[in-house]
């Protein structure tokens, strides 16, 4: 077998390639860089599209001349036309995404919507209902604030914020918070209520809908592409590395004796 690689004293050969790059856990990022490439074969970058991403990709990675550009190839053991299509890589995938899912944006986002807004909310938690329910009817009857409460009483990170927690999505908080939350006008406060180990009691503060903005069309963009390439990657199940039948069975990676140099 001819050596593809030669590591200090150790030849590697074709064959071995794949098994080590299994023992190294690499194959599945191989396989999705795979994938990706499939993906976008047919996208192209225009002329300007193409020139500001060898820029952007020179700026990166401080490849400020020829020289410099040489080294980083001999490095990476790559070829000028390699370098063009890595240099364009990100910048083809952003159009692949904005092809494939920019026209189900809106309607994705509406199906996402409601754990997309955020809210920021009062909470004091503890383990006795006795606590809790006096607690309860102290805020309701205004003898002391929210937050003097939170801080005495609640058994959370929370009593160290007056009991204010947020903004954060609606998909953050526990199921049950997160429905009492949906359902509540801002300054509506709820009884005591089980969460878990927990008796709440929870106070809407403010209700931030979310929109569709260019920073959550970049972010649900990706969420539908990664959920694409996860899929993809399912699909493929189990990956073994396979040899063709003429050739010799490949040792075990963690078996293989390094070649005499």
């Amino acid at each position: 077998m001819t050596a593809v690689l030669q590591i200090g004293n150790r030849s590697i050969t074709a064959e071995e390639v794949l098994p080590l790059m299994a023992g190294y856990q690499m194959l599945p990022q191989f396989l999705q860089e795979i994938l990706i490439d499939e993906a976008i074969s047919s996208i192209e970058c225009t002329p300007e599209e193409a020139a500001a991403a060898y820029q952007q990709f020179d700026s990166q990675n401080q490849l400020t001349s020829d020289e410099a550009r040489q080294a980083w190839l001999q490095r990476y053991g790559m070829t000028k036309t390699q370098l063009a299509a890595l240099a364009t890589r990100e910048s083809r995938i952003e159009k692949y995404k904005q092809i494939t899912w920019g026209p189900k944006l809106e309607s994705y986002f509406l199906s996402r919507k409601d754990k997309l807004d955020k809210v920021i909310y009062s909470l004091i938690r503890t383990q006795d209902i006795g606590i809790a329910q006096e607690l309860y009817f102290r805020i309701l009857e205004g003898e002391q604030s929210f937050a003097e409460l939170a801080r005495v009483y609640s058994q959370g990170p929370e009593a160290q914020t007056d009991g204010l927690i947020g903004p954060v999505e609606l998909s953050v908080p526990h199921p049950t918070l997160a429905q009492i939350l949906m359902l509540s006008q801002p300054g509506q406060l709820s009884p005591p209520t089980r969460v878990g180990e927990w008796l709440v009691l929870v106070r809407l503060e403010k209700f931030i809908p979310a929109q569709l903005d260019d920073a959550m069309r970049r972010r649900l963009l990706n969420e539908c592409f990664n959920n694409w390439l996860q899929e993809q990657l399912n699909q493929l199940g189990s990956f073994t590395p396979t040899l063709s039948e003429e050739k010799p069975a490949v040792p075990n990676p963690s078996a293989v004796t390094p070649a005499a140099p």
